[in-house]
């Protein structure tokens, strides 16, 4: 337990310092483990907060980071095919740079559709339940998204610090460093947490009230 705290410490103080390759080194520790479970569980909170007091960013904020996403990654495609065919010239990061873009997308997206609970949830089975029994579903939902949120972040933390301390560039590039956008990672599970804990408010308001807790999924529902 004392090593668990000592390491935690000495991220924390890591931190301070501002050296990547200090904190990459103070992550691999235990204390990685404490320090990502209070960052996932204020970090959600805190999303969650934002989120209630302004609608406009609840509303688009992923839905952007996903669209335009996209759009750029459909672009430098099109763009960078339709070049090295007809002129067979090519833009060396073209091929790197898309994946990274498609993590933006694919996690952002994650998130926004965690608010019209579209992944897994077998809502056909869990109408059937009673009522309790609902509302005990749906707190394990909360529970297994911050559990893997905490998983996530942590692991994914470790992997920017480490880019970071090792100065890797971005293919194709000069100076793009691959950390600004691995950071995309840790940031779009942090907005999970916050939906978790948004929808958690949400159900225990209805169990409360005695609102519908179950109901059909909406895709891109506004």
């Amino acid at each position: 337990m004392d090593s668990l705290f000592g390491g935690a410490w000495s991220i924390v103080a890591a931190i301070g310092s501002w050296d990547s390759w200090t904190i990459s080194e103070a992550m691999r520790s235990g204390g990685a483990w404490l320090v990502g479970l209070v960052v996932t569980i204020v970090g959600g909170l805190l999303v969650a907060f934002i989120y209630a007091r302004l609608p406009f960013l609840e509303r688009h904020l992923e839905k952007t980071v996903m669209i335009w996403s996209y759009l750029l990654i459909a672009t430098i495609l099109s763009v960078e095919v339709f070049r090295r065919f007809v002129f067979s010239v090519q833009e060396p990061w073209s091929t790197t740079l898309p994946p990274f873009l498609f993590l933006f997308m694919t996690w952002a997206g994650c998130a926004y559709n965690m608010k019209f609970r579209n992944h897994l949830s077998f809502a056909e089975f869990r109408a059937m339940m009673p009522r309790a029994g609902q509302f005990a579903c749906l707190v394990l939902d909360a529970a297994l998204w911050l559990l893997f949120s905490w998983v996530v972040i942590v692991t994914s933390t470790r992997v920017v610090f480490n880019s970071a301390a090792n100065f890797q560039i971005l293919l194709g590039t000069d100076n793009v460093l691959q950390w600004w956008l691995l950071t995309s990672v840790p940031v779009s599970f942090l907005l999970m947490a916050g939906r978790a804990f948004e929808n958690l408010a949400i159900d225990y308001q209805n169990y409360r009230d005695g609102a519908p807790l179950i109901s059909a999924t909406t895709q891109f529902g506004d």
